[in-house]
C-alpha cells in the first residue's frame, strides 16, 4: 500500500489470470491511465516505435524521415526528444561529418512495445467477434 494525498491506496497489481481491482482507487487508476495515454497517443509516437522493434540495430534519424512520410522534421524531432526524455529511446550521437544520430529502444521502451503488440493482438482477436 502507498499513500496519495493522505489516502492509503493499493498498488496496481500485475495482470495475472483475472482482472479484479476491487478496493483500488478508481480516480488514481484513471490518473495513471491519463499518463499512459498522454505518452503513447501523440501523433507519430507509436509509428516511431515500429522501426525500432523491427530491427535489433539502432535506427538512424534519416531512416525515420524516410519511413514517416507526412511528418514534419519538427514533429519528428519533438517526438524523438519526448521519447528520449521519457527513457523510452536512447539517442546515440556520433561526432562525424556528416553528423550521424541513431536511436534504440531502452528496456523500458522494449516493454512498452511488447505491451502495444499485446494490445494489437487483443484488438485483432476481438475485432471479428460479436459481443
Amino acid at each position: 500500500m502507498s499513500e496519495t494525498n493522505g489516502q492509503k491506496v493499493n498498488q496496481l497489481p500485475i495482470y495475472q489470470d483475472g482482472c479484479n481491482f476491487e478496493g483500488y482507487n478508481a480516480a488514481i487508476l484513471m490518473k495513471e491511465t491519463a499518463k499512459v495515454r498522454k505518452l503513447i497517443t501523440k501523433r507519430g509516437t507509436l509509428e516511431m516505435l515500429i522501426p525500432l522493434c523491427c530491427s535489433s540495430q539502432p535506427v538512424r534519424y534519416k531512416e525515420f524521415r524516410k519511413l514517416l512520410k507526412g511528418f514534419s522534421s519538427k514533429t519528428l524531432a519533438r517526438r524523438l526528444k519526448e521519447l528520449e526524455e521519457g527513457k523510452i529511446l536512447e539517442r546515440l550521437a556520433y561526432n562525424e561529418i556528416p553528423p550521424r544520430v541513431e536511436y534504440k529502444l531502452t528496456p523500458k521502451g522494449q516493454e512498452l512495445v511488447e505491451s502495444v503488440i499485446n494490445l494489437m493482438q487483443w484488438m485483432r482477436k476481438w475485432s471479428d467477434s460479436k459481443p
